[in-house]
C-alpha cells in the first residue's frame, strides 16, 4: 500500500514547480527548495518557512494564491519533506537561522530583498535568524504567523488543564513522543483538527493537514518538539527591526492569541496584528486568502521594482537536484 505525502488534487495539492534547488547550509544539511510564480527580475519574491511536521506541501493553498504576481520560494525545513535530516547537535534554532540565511543567500542575488514569511517553527526560525547579515539584507519585511517566541508548553492549550506546571508537563511529553503516527484514519484527523484548527474546518482541508503531519519522520519530529520545549526568543524580536506582520487564528490552542500579542508588542515596527475569527493552528491553510493578503500588502509596501541583475535565477551555490524513488524524503513512502 502506497501513502502519499499529500493531496494530489483540489486546491490544497502543490503545484509543479518550475524549478527545483538544493540549498547548502552552514554544516552541510542539504535542503530542499523551490522556486515558483513569476520569473520578471522586477517581480516581488517571497519566502515561505513552513513550521514543525510539515513541508512546502503546506504552503501550497499560499503559493496558489501569490504565483500569478509573485516570484515565491519554498523550502523545506531540515529533517522535513526532502531535506536531510540533521546530524549530531542539528536540532536547534541556531541550526534554523543558518539554514534561512543560506536560503536567501542561495536563491536571492546580492541586494534583492523579500518578505520573509514563517508559520510555526518557521517563524521562530525567522526571529532566530533576527539579525543576521542575510535578514537584514534581504528581507524587507516579515509575516509572523501562528508562531511564538517562549514558554510554548505552558501557553499552549491543546490539554484543557488549570494548572499551568501540570499542563507543560503533560504537553512536553505529547509533542516529544517517538511513537510512529501511522496512517491517517478517521481518528487521528479528528485528534488532529482538535489539536490543530478551527472547528470549521473541512475535511478535505484536515485530509490534506493530516497527510503532510503523518509524512514528517518520528525522530525528526520528537527532536524538533524538544528544541520547541525549552524556546526562548523573547531576545531575539526586538532585532526584527524591518516592518514585521503578526498573524494568528482566535481558536489556535498551540500558539494561543495571548503569543502573538506578546510578539506584536515587542517588534520594533510591528505592520498589523490580524486575528482570524474562529481559526485554529494552521491558519495558510485555513484561510489563504487572508494569510496571502497581508504578503501582497507587505511586498506592495515595501518591495520597490527594482531594474536589472536576475534575481529570478538561482545563485550558482544552489544546484538544480534530480531527486528520485530512491530518495528516502521522495514524494511517496510505503507502509504496511
Amino acid at each position: 500500500m502506497r501513502r502519499t505525502r499529500y493531496a494530489t488534487s483540489g486546491p490544497y495539492a502543490p503545484p509543479t514547480p518550475p524549478r527545483e534547488l538544493t540549498v547548502t547550509s552552514a554544516d552541510g544539511a542539504r535542503l530542499h527548495a523551490e522556486l515558483h510564480g513569476v520569473t520578471d527580475p522586477a517581480a516581488p519574491a517571497v519566502v515561505l518557512a513552513h513550521g514543525w511536521t510539515c513541508s512546502t506541501a503546506f504552503w501550497a493553498p499560499v503559493v496558489r494564491e501569490l504565483v500569478a504576481r509573485h516570484r515565491v520560494i519554498v523550502y523545506d525545513q531540515r529533517g522535513h519533506g526532502r531535506s536531510t535530516a540533521p546530524g549530531p547537535g542539528g536540532y536547534s534554532t541556531e541550526a534554523l537561522a543558518d539554514d534561512l540565511e543560506a536560503v536567501l543567500e542561495q536563491t536571492l542575488e546580492p541586494g534583492r530583498r523579500a518578505v520573509v514569511v514563517g508559520h510555526s517553527m518557521g517563524g521562530m526560525t525567522v526571529m532566530a535568524a533576527a539579525g543576521r547579515p542575510a535578514v537584514r539584507e534581504h528581507a524587507a519585511a516579515v509575516v509572523l504567523c501562528s508562531t511564538g517566541a517562549s514558554r510554548l508548553v505552558e501557553r499552549a492549550r491543546v490539554v484543557p488543564l488549570r494548572s499551568e506546571r501540570l499542563r507543560a508537563r503533560v504537553h512536553r511529553a505529547i509533542l516529544g513522543a517517538r511513537l510512529p503516527m501511522g496512517p491517517v484514519t478517521p481518528v487521528s484527523k479528528r485528534l488532529l483538527r482538535y489539536g490543530t484548527m478551527g472547528p470549521g474546518s473541512a475535511p478535505a482541508m484536515v485530509e490534506a493537514c493530516a497527510r503532510i503531519v503523518h509524512a514528517c519522520p518520528r525522530a525528526v519530529r520528537a527532536g524538533w518538539a524538544h528544541v520547541m520545549g525549552d524556546l526562548d526568543l523573547d531576545a531575539r524580536i526586538g532585532l526584527l527591526t524591518m516592518p514585521a506582520a503578526v498573524i494568528v487564528g482566535t481558536a489556535d490552542r498551540l500558539t494561543p492569541p495571548e503569543q502573538a500579542h506578546a510578539i506584536a508588542a515587542a517588534l520594533p515596527q510591528c505592520d498589523g496584528l490580524t486575528e482570524l475569527p474562529g481559526l485554529g493552528h494552521m491558519t495558510p491553510v485555513e484561510d489563504p486568502g487572508a494569510v496571502s493578503d497581508v504578503i501582497r500588502r507587505l511586498a506592495a509596501e515595501h518591495l520597490a521594482a527594482e531594474p536589472g541583475g536576475s534575481p529570478g535565477a538561482p545563485r550558482t551555490d544552489a544546484r538544480t537536484d534530480d531527486l528520485t524513488d530512491d530518495d528516502p524524503h521522495a514524494v511517496e513512502e510505503r507502509t504496511t
